[in-house]
């Protein structure tokens, strides 16, 4: 079950869902948060701890970090860790959910999915302004109870499969192919082929069933429009053609069944 609660905390607005899932990667709970501040204490960075192939910490301001106007409030960051930022190799795209535990209603407040990215110039991402801290300290809202918090991440990396495909729009003149058949009603093969031509990039070709295909034999004329050398396609490549086949009886007098699309699919 979860519900959605909005926060404006400077100029962005802040969606947060309030779910029952514990954070999935790496949970953090503190004791006696109030020695933070006794001790001057103003940063704490957590354990590592692995998600997607890679080594991170959570970095906590608890008073707020003031080099990014996050004073007066909770500061929450995500590092990577264990692997110098200048050797990563290239950039990190990753989705990440800050979570804080309301212990009141056994559910955890969720910042919804962000997503950023890691290089060699930016090894950290967080929210400076994440909850103030008088929010955070009303013992009301659940947050801080008996001097305790619990804080969560979810880190999940984007790691492109390579998968996709282009598409490729061309504008083509409109063309027509003329096939004349000469007696017809002598005609004893199953199948007849029109010459081939050419349309666009590709090549193509009418065949023609004068006693109708599999699913309408000995009941009507069947004719359809090919592509030639289908086979020379790229793997998974489409080529798709709206036709339209007419068929001039005696007086010119012209049957035009309704238009079609051909989609030829490689495997």
């Amino acid at each position: 079950m979860a519900s959605f609660e909005m926060y404006r905390e400077a100029d962005p607005v802040m969606s947060k869902e309030i779910r029952d899932v514990v954070p999935a990667h790496y949970v953090l709970k503190i004791k006696s948060f109030s020695l933070f501040a006794k001790k001057n204490m103003g940063k704490y960075e957590s354990g590592e701890f692995e998600a997607g192939g890679y080594k991170w910490k959570l970095i906590l301001y608890p008073n707020g970090d003031k080099s990014r106007n996050g004073e007066g409030h909770i500061s929450i960051y995500l590092a990577i860790s264990g692997t110098n930022p200048l050797q990563l190799g290239g950039p990190i795209h990753v989705a990440v959910r800050f979570s804080l535990y309301d212990q009141i209603c056994d559910r955890y407040l969720t910042e919804q999915e962000r997503v950023t990215r890691f290089h060699a110039l930016k090894a950290e991402w967080g929210v400076p302004r994440y909850m103030p801290l008088k929010n955070f300290a009303d013992p009301s809202n659940g947050y801080l109870v008996d001097d305790t918090c619990i804080f969560g991440v979810e880190v999940f990396v984007i790691k492109s499969s390579g998968v996709g495909e282009c598409l490729t729009l061309k504008a083509s003149a409109s063309y027509t192919h003329q096939w004349k058949i000469s007696r017809l009603p002598s005609l004893g093969e199953d199948y007849l082929y029109s010459d081939v031509f050419t349309v666009g990039d590709h090549k193509w070709k009418v065949w023609l069933c004068p006693r109708g295909d599999y699913s309408n034999r000995g009941q009507s004329l069947s004719i359809s429009l090919g592509l030639v050398e289908a086979d020379k396609l790229v793997s998974g490549q489409k080529v798709n053609a709206r036709y339209v086949i007419r068929l001039k009886g005696p007086n010119n007098f012209v049957h035009q069944p309704e238009g079609k699309c051909l989609v030829v699919l490689t495997s």
